[in-house]
């Protein structure tokens, strides 16, 4: 379980204001990369809330939504995204990093310190520490990674919704067998990512 060993050590170190940047949709086909920037601060949130924070992935839809809408109400929340167009044309690795500068310049005010999920950090105006599964042992990450996450689901059910037939509801833009069968009657959207394989197969095949 997360928890909030990183953020004392910079704590101790003088940094006060610590965010945590997590990001949703690198592997999608479809949709754009979503990033999140939260800055927590435990004074203001109950032990309740930080005891059910952890990584998206592992919480149901019911329970990130509500972990969502409270911790808008009890921490600093920061949203960026980068589009298709972006994700293609500068690759999805700059795209999220994009997507977390905007999440980061998006804050109330700017953090001191952050801690980011993954390996690589993007350019920030503050110094960063990148850690690999952040989401699963920084609280921080894990309450960046539940807005991110609920940002972009959010973001694809009402694609779904504009562009029905490829189940974008459920499957959140990911490459299942319903998101590929809509492909293969409907052909590519606006809102596919054309530089990623699959898609690039498609449209080749529709060029032949």
């Amino acid at each position: 379980m997360p928890d909030f060993e990183f953020e004392k050590k910079y704590h101790a170190q003088g940094f006060n204001r610590i965010v945590g940047i997590d990001e949703a949709g690198r592997g999608p086909w479809a949709g754009p990369v979503v990033a999140a920037a939260v800055i927590l601060n435990p004074k203001n949130t109950n032990d309740a809330l930080l005891a059910e924070l952890d990584d998206s992935k592992k919480l149901s839809a019911p329970k990130r939504d509500a972990l969502y809408e409270a911790l808008q109400q009890s921490a600093d929340v920061g949203v960026g995204k980068a589009s298709v167009e972006e994700i293609d044309t500068i690759n999805i690795l700059q795209a999220t990093f994009l997507a977390m500068t905007r999440a980061v310049e998006s804050l109330p005010s700017a953090p001191d310190f952050a801690l980011v999920d993954g390996n690589k950090l993007p350019p920030l105006s503050c110094p960063a520490e990148a850690i690999i599964k952040g989401d699963s042992r920084s609280l921080s990450i894990a309450a960046a990674s539940i807005i991110a996450k609920v940002t972009r689901d959010r973001i694809m059910t009402e694609l779904g919704e504009i562009h029905p037939g490829y189940a974008w509801e459920k499957n959140k833009g990911y490459g299942t067998k319903a998101h590929q069968a809509g492909l293969e009657q409907r052909g590519v959207t606006e809102h596919h990512r054309k530089s990623y394989r699959p898609i690039i197969n498609i449209l080749s095949r529709a060029d032949s």
